[in-house]
């Protein structure tokens, strides 16, 4: 059991979590989000993530976190056929990940 325990840790550890951005969309892991539907970018402090995460999460929202990452940015979405209102998605330079989708 212990074993089986530090196997999930090492694996979830060692899983990056892919974030690219073109022109035309945003790719977070396998699900991509057009550009043109992304109507705010905020970077969220280390409380403020642990608050999006928990107490003021939406369960509509889709979460792209690592629990061992504290900040992160909240991708606000406006797509008429996406009941999707956000992405959260842990990142140690949102700064630079805002500013990379920005331009």
């Amino acid at each position: 059991m212990l074993i089986q325990f530090l196997g999930l840790l090492f694996l979830s550890q060692s899983t990056p979590l892919l974030v690219e951005a073109d022109d035309r969309e945003l790719r977070v892991g396998s699900a991509r989000l057009e550009r043109k539907f992304i109507s705010g970018l905020t970077p969220l402090t280390a409380d403020e993530m642990r608050k999006a995460r928990g107490p003021l999460a939406n369960p509509a929202a889709y979460l792209a976190i690592r629990f061992w990452i504290p900040t992160g940015i909240k991708v606000e979405v406006t797509d008429p056929n996406d009941p999707t209102p956000y992405w959260l998605i842990s990142s140690k330079k949102a700064h630079q990940l805002i500013d990379a989708l920005s331009a």
